[in-house]
């Protein structure tokens, strides 16, 4: 495992409180609908061993991740709340992943014969959720063949906790995007009547992501999975709109901070950094930031014009991203070794988030969040 920079002026906050209001704000929007907190992907690179017991204790009521290690770790740090794996896995890590109570995903008929088998050799009884492709076309059953999995599933062995689904495109606000998304939806209510019909009535009927909870109030069904909105960010800006029409808002639970090791005079004329890229303009102080590509700052942000916060005052890059610093021209400003620096976050009235940095880096702010690297420590806060 990666080690964390402990000893070096560099680290995440996560907000506890922004994410309980995340929450609170999810939950004004989905109702009665349980809340399936998605903290795959380290948390969202939030830090899931932080997160997740924080989003349990703000009323989510189960956990969803991508992988079985991602589960055995939440296990292993006592969680007991039920953990959903959001895809099927290879029959070789059934055993483990039901050792370890966690809800199993089944996307395929060989899959649902796979997770009988297991069941069957452990004994005992194991939660499993049917997922149907509606046109994710990524993992899922058709929709014709529900009913035969549900079937092969039905054993004394298996609990079929839950039946659901995945958008593509819940996040688009064309025609085509809403359309598409209302067919899906029609498409799946087919498939749960289809199984009604046959005596199967799985409790937790589940369709929408963070998108679908924010944006298709008739998708929420009796589970909504949100990943992104809990961590302060919303899919689109139209998103954002609907909540603040409603006079809602989502608050970024993760800040990224940094105190400054190095303040120097450089002449004008002079190329900082890496490949000597963009001259100074004049004379200016150019301080070190022990910040790098390597903890997840896409060197493509340079030449898109990002700045860090430093003083309440943006402040953008003398020269290239490099491994573990970056290098910042403050301008005449008078900032000395050992100055706080804001990367993401907020200081005073101006902010900098991870939607300016998948704006600057052209990509999305999943990513962005994601590709905080395990060096950053992260630490709770409030």
């Amino acid at each position: 495992m990666p080690a964390e920079g402990l000893h070096r002026p560099a680290w995440a906050e996560i907000s506890r409180s922004a994410l309980a209001h995340n929450i609170a704000t999810i939950r004004s929007v989905v109702g009665d609908a349980r809340i399936c907190a998605v903290v795959k992907a380290n948390g969202y690179g939030h830090g899931a061993q932080l997160v997740a017991p924080a989003l349990l204790e703000a009323g989510a009521d189960l956990l969803a991740v991508a992988i079985v290690d991602e589960g055995i770790e939440l296990r292993d740090l006592g969680i007991t709340a039920p953990i959903l794996l959001l895809a099927e896995i290879p029959a070789n890590t059934l055993r483990v992943a039901m050792e370890h109570d966690l809800t199993l995903t089944v996307g395929s008929l060989a899959g649902a014969r796979a997770v009988a088998d297991v069941a069957r050799e452990l004994g005992g009884t194991y939660r499993v959720h049917l997922k149907v492709d509606t046109g994710m076309y990524r993992q899922g059953v058709d929709p014709a063949d529900a009913l035969e999995a549900a079937e092969i599933l039905r054993t004394p062995h298996l609990n079929l906790e839950g039946l659901y689904t995945h958008f593509p495109v819940a996040d688009g606000e064309s025609d085509d995007d809403r359309s598409f998304t209302k067919g899906q939806m029609a498409a799946f209510r087919d498939v749960v009547a289809q199984l009604a019909s046959a005596g199967v009535t799985p409790p937790l009927v589940h369709l929408a992501n963070s998108a679908g909870a924010l944006g298709h109030a008739e998708s929420a069904a009796s589970l909504v999975r949100p990943g992104l909105a809990l961590y302060g960010y919303t899919p689109a800006g139209w998103l954002r709109d609907e909540l603040a029409a409603r006079g809602l808002h989502l608050r970024p639970a993760l800040s990224l901070r940094a105190h400054v090791v190095a303040s120097r005079i450089v002449a004008a004329g002079e190329r900082p950094s890496y490949g000597r890229r963009r001259r100074l303009a004049r004379d200016s102080r150019i301080v070190t930031v022990p910040f790098g590509y390597a903890d997840g700052y896409p060197r493509r942000l340079f030449d898109a014009g990002a700045v860090v916060l430093i003083g309440g005052a943006p402040c953008g890059l003398a020269g290239s991203v490099t491994m573990d610093q970056l290098l910042v021209d403050v301008g005449d400003r008078e900032v000395s070794v050992g100055d706080d620096v804001v990367l993401l976050g907020s200081d005073g009235v101006t902010s900098v988030t991870a939607d300016d940095w998948a704006a600057w880096a052209s990509t999305i702010t999943w990513e962005i969040l994601c590709g905080i690297s395990a060096r950053v420590p992260r630490v709770l806060v409030d």
